[in-house]
């Protein structure tokens, strides 16, 4: 059986999409790859990327958009307490 070889912008793409909110099971599903090999590319892109000063690093960016979508569920929590109080 002979080893895949995938090139450096097919791995970056993919922990690009990772970050993105991407979970490691569907992209190794949508894009047929290995969980290990995503696994590995995560931790090397991850040491490896340069950050340009004022920027955000790729996890910072991932746990600003879990933390986005935590805020927008309060959001739509709070809309529909202010609708049922309002109509007591």
């Amino acid at each position: 059986m002979s080893r895949k070889h995938y090139d450096e912008s097919f791995k970056r793409h993919l922990v690009g999409l990772y970050y993105s909110g991407k979970s490691v099971l569907f992209l190794a599903n949508e894009y047929n790859v290995s969980r290990e090999n995503l696994y590995v590319w995560i931790r090397k892109y991850k040491e490896s990327e340069p950050v340009e000063e004022g920027a955000l690093s790729l996890s910072d960016q991932r746990k600003l958009l879990k933390e986005l979508e935590q805020v927008k569920l309060e959001n739509e929590i709070l809309k529909k307490a202010v609708l049922i109080i309002g109509k007591k």
